[in-house]
């Protein structure tokens, strides 16, 4: 199929929601989602109490942290799969080349980023607002809601880059999920396998939605970030 043709069908596949392509995106809005309100629930208070407790060894964990904002996916798919194999320790659960063994994968690759973003947010509202806060009776630990609500708009803008990474991964969904078309293929594996196959219609398809997406959260981050502040000023 030439790239005229393949543009064509594309498109025509995108505005007459076939149905492959709808359970493809359908699946990967699913898992990225879920990946990223798992991650946020356990990031943002940790990324939180890590910005204002004071420990032993503190050091060494923000820059862990740091570390694994850039673990490969083929890593984390990695680390998954043996945890979830009929050998690992929780084989047993039977979640291999399963949604749930990918919402696994891309939360370990999600939450470092939510966490050491959260951290440098929090950084920067404590050194604002500490002596206010400790005027008003709040030690460092309690101020975590406030500082939390103070910074939501920001912090939009560390949910949003850890839904960008997790949108774009392809190497350990791939690992965990298998790439099992009708239950683990995602846009990005599909991508890959239908070029691959030269099955470049829907590999576009998918293309321009996995495009438009990204540009959406982009439009958000950057509201987000104007909104952050016009609220500081």
């Amino acid at each position: 199929m030439d790239g005229d043709n393949a543009f064509l069908t594309a498109f025509h596949l995108i505005l007459s929601g076939d149905p492959a392509l709808a359970q493809i995106v359908g699946l990967s809005l699913r898992v990225t989602l879920s990946a990223v309100l798992i991650s946020c629930l356990i990031g943002l208070p940790l990324g939180a109490a890590l910005s204002l407790a004071r420990f032993p060894g503190r050091g060494a964990v923000i820059v862990v942290f740091n570390a694994l904002m850039g673990l490969p996916p083929v890593v984390a798919g990695l680390v998954v799969y043996l945890l979830l194999s009929n050998t690992g320790p929780l084989g047993f659960l039977s979640l291999l080349f399963t949604p749930t063994a990918m919402i696994i994968a891309q939360s370990l690759l999600i939450t470092p980023i939510i966490v050491s973003l959260t951290r440098s947010v929090i950084d920067d509202l404590w050194a604002e607002y500490e002596e206010q806060l400790r005027s008003l009776g709040s030690s460092a630990l309690r101020a975590i809601p406030t500082l939390l609500w103070d910074g939501r708009f920001s912090l939009v803008t560390v949910v949003l880059a850890g839904l960008g990474r997790a949108m774009a991964e392809v190497g350990a969904v791939l690992i965990v999920g298998g790439n099992i078309a009708g239950f683990t293929r995602t846009m990005t594996t599909a991508i890959a396998l239908e070029t691959a196959k030269g099955d470049l219609a829907l590999a576009l398809g998918l293309g321009i939605i996995l495009l438009l997406l990204t540009l959406i959260l982009n439009a958000g981050a950057f509201v987000s970030s104007r909104v952050a502040q016009r609220q500081a000023a």
